[in-house]
This record gives structure tokens, C-alpha cells and sequence, in this order.
């Protein structure tokens, strides 16, 4: 009886033992994660919640010291006038430890093309040494591509990876776009069903101009006119990869080698989405 009592409490000790190294071996793998975002109008704040939730993260926002209050004209002209100046606009201090995190996810809404100027005032004060850095953002057209290459210019001493960018005028996709961002990058864990390659670009023909111009049609500024597209099927939509020609600033037709991406879900009722334009 003494000898089974023995046996019991060792299965015991042995059981605790290889949880607790389970629970350390675990701790040690899993990365610190810090989700750190500036937002004026809500829509980076949403993207930037949803990704602390799915990946369980800290999150922080990043405040200007003089807040971006105006309408979208005024912030432009703002925006204007600092990027023309010596040092980009003061923000106030970040509270986490940057130190203790070993993945920033680092999100902002794109001004000019590129990080909105608060990100500008984070790079000045923060190099984020030896740390990865996931961009993401949104946007009215594009942006993601762009502002990941300024912030690897930026932030020589860190890992800059481009993340993820959704239009503002899609922001409610953003939550299934980014559990399949996530799980594909390896930030987290789940199945997903692989998406195939594009097929070879071809001209275009009418059905395809006309799905350009449904869900182009409405952007408030001219994107250009599609040449040669790419298509692919999946179970829940069709996407398209075009190829448009603009007009430089002079009127010339020119190539500038613009992508343009467009979606249109399987769903009833839906309707060709511009998903963004990557320069």
C-alpha cells in the first residue's frame, strides 16, 4: 500500500515537472508582442485592436503633442507643410518598454503617399534596434508597399517586414483579411485554404474593363486605364490583378508599372471591391 502511495505522489512530481517545463518551454518561444498605432479618424484604431485581440497583444497608441483635430483638407495641409520641415512633429512619450518586446506591429493611417507624420515624430525619437517591425496600415488607395520601404530607410537597426494594408472604404474586411494574414506569416496558429497563383496576364476585354469600372468607377481621383490583367478563383471570390496606364503630370501617356487589385466576392449580391493600388 505504501509502495502504490509512493508510485502516486512520483506520477505526481513527474506530471508537475512536465507541465511546468511545458509552460516555460512555451513562455520561451512565444514572442512579446507589442501592437503600437496612431489613428485620427478611428479606422487604424480598429485595425489595430483587432490585431491585439487575435494575437493576444499589448497595445499602445501613439499620440500627437499637438493634436491632428481638423477635417481631411486641414490635415493634409498640415501634413504638407511638416514634411517640409526640419524635424518632424513632436509626440508625446510611448509608455511601453520597447526593450521588452521582440515584435512591434506598427500601424498608421498613409498621408502623402507614405506614414502619416506622427510615425515620423516615433522614428525621430525610437531606432527600435535589433527589434521586427510589421507594418500596417490604411488607406484610400494604397500605401502599404511605400511606407514599408520609407521605414526600412528609416530604421536601419531594426527588421521592417511589410504587413498588412486594407482601404478605409473596407475596413470591415479587415478582421477575416488579417486572421489569414497572421496564420500565413506564422504570428499565429490555424488552417486556411491556400490561395493559388494568378494566371498569366492578358489584355483585357470588355468583361474585364467593366469589372474595373464597377468597382473603380466611384474613386474620388483617377486611376488610370487597365492594359493587361491577371485573374484567379478561389472558393469565395474572383480576384483580378491589373495593370493600368497613367498620365504623368504633363498629360503624357505613360507606363508607370501601377497595379491595381480588385476583388469580387462570391457572395449574393455583391458587388467588384478596389482592394488597393501598389506603386
Amino acid at each position: 500500500m505504501e509502495m502504490k502511495k509512493y508510485f502516486t505522489m512520483a506520477l505526481a512530481a513527474l506530471s508537475m515537472m512536465a507541465c511546468s517545463q511545458q509552460k516555460k518551454a512555451e513562455e520561451a518561444v512565444s514572442p512579446k508582442i507589442l501592437v503600437l498605432y496612431y489613428s485620427q479618424s478611428g479606422s487604424t484604431k480598429a485595425v489595430a485592436e483587432e490585431i491585439q485581440k487575435q494575437l493576444n497583444a499589448d497595445i499602445e497608441a501613439i499620440e500627437a503633442e499637438i493634436p491632428y483635430d481638423g477635417d481631411y483638407m486641414q490635415t493634409i495641409e498640415r501634413c504638407g507643410k511638416e514634411m517640409q520641415a526640419p524635424e518632424p512633429p513632436a509626440i508625446k512619450p510611448v509608455k511601453a518598454n520597447i526593450a521588452d518586446y521582440d515584435i512591434v506591429f506598427l500601424g498608421y493611417p498613409v498621408w502623402y503617399g507614405t506614414y502619416a507624420r506622427p510615425i515620423a515624430g516615433l522614428v525621430n525619437a525610437q531606432k527600435f534596434e535589433g527589434k521586427k517591425i510589421v507594418t500596417f496600415c490604411t488607406f484610400g488607395s494604397g500605401g502599404l508597399q511605400a511606407s514599408t520601404r520609407d521605414l526600412k530607410s528609416a530604421l536601419p537597426q531594426a527588421d521592417v517586414v511589410e504587413g498588412y494594408g486594407v482601404r478605409t472604404a473596407r475596413i470591415a474586411s479587415a478582421p477575416d483579411e488579417l486572421n489569414r494574414f497572421l496564420i500565413e506569416q506564422g504570428y499565429k496558429e490555424g488552417e486556411i485554404e491556400a490561395l493559388p497563383a494568378f494566371m498569366e496576364h492578358k489584355p483585357v476585354t470588355d468583361s474585364d474593363i467593366d469589372v474595373f469600372n464597377k468597382a473603380c468607377g466611384d474613386y474620388q481621383f483617377p486611376l488610370g486605364t487597365p492594359v493587361d490583367v491577371a485573374i484567379r478563383e478561389t472558393t469565395t471570390s474572383v480576384d483580378y490583378e491589373y495593370t493600368v496606364s497613367s498620365q504623368s503630370q504633363t498629360g503624357e501617356d505613360v507606363a508607370l508599372n501601377t497595379t491595381i487589385y480588385v476583388t469580387v466576392p462570391k457572395s449574393e449580391g455583391s458587388k467588384p471591391e478596389f482592394t488597393q493600388v501598389v506603386r
